[in-house]
């Protein structure tokens, strides 16, 4: 039998090779493909790779008719309707190793450009000014790092965070509290917010974690932390965030994902002078895009050809529960 895979957002050179390399499969990958260009050739596809750009919403799943499985390449998928696809007896599945790497020294580089004022003091040396003065930074070594979120991502932070003599405190909201005070995590966000100088977000979007970081949650944590996000923009309300930014009660924000991306002119984030943005870069490394491609193409290869499925994410569709 021959499978269409259609792969309607950009992936590495690396995992188109590795599924046009399987005799079995058509590859439909012509590179960025328009909402209306993927409406059009999902009614053929038996497996689906997408990006955070294509959204796997129930407009797109009921033209599905031959779809099996659905990979995000990459970790986030609040881009793709689990409730819908598994109705339809869809597999949706990522591949959370390939990124860990790179998000994690994406993180550490945000903190240290926090630190150390980086952005700040070259933009002003290109503008011809010498204002040593100016960006007087801070060591991270001694600090406290809150981790909210600790799952691979947030391990490969935290040990990095160690290296550099930083005390870490992590928190995750999906650890069952008795697993967690053997894994010697806190039970408690709180404790995390009051205690730590420096911030960094890791969690999915859920319930639970949309917009953790809000004016309440804000007014616990100490004066001058600072706050770290390569997760999810969902997880900030961006207007309190703003707000205590302005003040001085956030000293300063690295933000590397917003809710909606790209984010708007009006975005009450950017202009901000203590906030450091780069536009959703963490996972972009040649080794972890191509890590990433060739994850997804062997993940729908042993789906479809072995009926094997790792990192399943609706895994009721397999009666899994």
């Amino acid at each position: 039998m021959q499978y269409l895979v259609l792969v309607p957002d950009t992936l590495n050179q690396a995992g188109l090779a590795a599924l046009r390399s399987v005799t079995a499969f058509e590859v439909h990958a012509p590179g960025k493909m328009t909402r209306e260009q993927t409406l059009a050739r999902i009614p053929e596809a038996h497996a689906l790779i997408v990006r955070s750009d294509t959204k796997v919403d129930a407009a797109l799943l009921e033209h599905a008719d031959q779809l099996r499985v659905v990979v995000r390449a990459g970790v986030g998928v609040d881009n793709i309707d689990l409730e819908m696809c598994t109705a339809r007896g869809i597999v949706v599945m990522n591949t959370p190793e390939a990124n860990t790497i790179s998000t994690a020294e994406h993180t550490i580089a945000l903190m240290f450009a926090l630190a150390r004022h980086i952005p700040q003091a070259d933009r002003s040396l290109r503008e011809g000014r010498w204002e040593r003065s100016k960006f007087v930074g801070t060591q991270l070594t001694g600090k406290t790092l809150g981790i909210i979120g600790y799952g691979r991502i947030g391990h490969a932070v935290a040990e990095r965070a160690k290296a550099l003599g930083m005390t870490v405190l992590p928190y995750d909201p999906f650890t069952p509290e008795r697993l967690a005070r053997r894994l010697a995590m806190l039970t408690d966000p709180d404790q995390v917010f009051a205690q730590a100088d420096v911030l960094s977000l890791h969690a999915l979007v859920t319930d639970e974690t949309r917009e953790i970081i809000n004016r309440e949650t804000i007014a616990r944590m100490k004066d001058g932390v600072l706050i770290v996000n390569t997760a999810r923009g969902a997880l900030i309300h961006n207007a309190d965030l703003a707000e205590a930014l302005r003040s001085g009660k956030v000293a300063g924000a690295a933000l590397d994902v917003y809710d909606p991306e790209p984010p708007a002119p009006d975005h009450p984030l950017l202009g901000l002078p203590n906030v450091v943005h780069t536009p959703h870069l963490a996972a972009s490394t040649h080794e972890a895009q191509s890590q990433v491609g060739v994850e997804a193409a062997e993940a729908v290869r042993k789906a479809l050809l072995e009926g094997r499925y790792d990192n399943v994410r609706n895994r009721e569709v397999l009666g899994m529960g």
